[in-house]
């Protein structure tokens, strides 16, 4: 059996990360980077500082993981680089705020395409090159809790989500047992854009304080399960959700309730 450390060791190995140049992706690519990975971020537009450790720093490729031939020449470009394509991380995504009531059908048909066909597209192209290559590789889609609990306000993204969790379960059946496929559901996470959804540090604060753990999460917490994810660790780890919401979010009753409160 290997140590710990060793399973923990992807020295010469390659890792994607789509949307790796800020938040929970930057993070998941630091992870990956000190873990001795040869780390590529796609994003659409490149940053100022990309995500580095030690005096390494990641690739990065532009990418609007919304096209389907821009992905596939992606993806072709890091495997004739590197020879290699290890593990593919489907993390870009998102949505802003939209009223289901009024929201046009061009809008959901677009929330729907970034969180659930371009990873599905991303998925396939990766399993392509992962299944000619001796050791297969590893897909994790970066799913949400807005999955399993009503999403209000992101309706089409919870319902993505939803569909990506299930994609997983199906992918890793197709595909086993070359290529191992799951999927990490964060629940909140504090990151550089926490403000647009929680307001000023003490609604941050307050927030945090509605969760079991005592905070929100942090970008740091969904790495290092990815980081296990991948690895020979986790070997047996394929077609299922893992859900980091530490605790989850107390329900709405025990609030309302004055049960013992007299």
């Amino acid at each position: 059996m290997q140590s710990v450390s060793a399973s923990l060791d992807y020295t010469g190995k390659v890792v994607v990360i789509t949307g790796g140049t800020r938040g929970i992706g930057a993070g998941i690519a630091c992870a990956f980077l000190s873990a001795g990975a040869n780390v590529v971020v796609c994003g659409r537009s490149e940053p100022e500082q990309l995500p580095s450790v030690d005096g390494r720093s990641a690739r990065f490729l532009s990418l609007d993981v919304r096209d389907p031939e821009a992905t596939e020449q992606a993806l072709g470009a890091v495997h004739e680089h590197y020879g290699r394509l290890d593990v593919l991380i489907n993390n870009a995504g998102g949505s802003p705020n939209a009223d289901a009531a009024t929201a046009s059908p061009r809008f959901s048909e677009s929330i729907i395409r970034l969180n659930l066909l371009a990873p599905l597209n991303l998925a396939q192209q990766a399993n392509a090159i992962m299944q000619q290559q001796a050791a297969g590789g590893v897909i994790v889609f970066i799913g949400s809790v807005a999955a399993s609990r009503p999403s209000p306000g992101t309706a089409a993204y919870g319902a993505a989500k939803a569909g990506v969790v299930s994609l997983a379960s199906s992918l890793a059946v197709e595909w086993a047992p070359k290529v191992r496929v799951l999927s990490v559901s964060p629940g909140l996470i504090r990151t550089e854009q926490s403000h647009l959804h929680y307001g000023d540090e003490e609604g941050i604060a307050a927030v945090g304080r509605t969760i079991p753990a005592g905070r929100m999460g942090e970008p740091e917490d969904i790495a290092n399960a990815c980081l296990y994810a991948a690895s020979p660790m986790a070997a047996y780890f394929s077609g299922t959700n893992l859900l980091l919401h530490g605790g989850g979010e107390a329900p709405a009753f025990l609030a309302a309730s004055t049960a013992g409160k007299a």
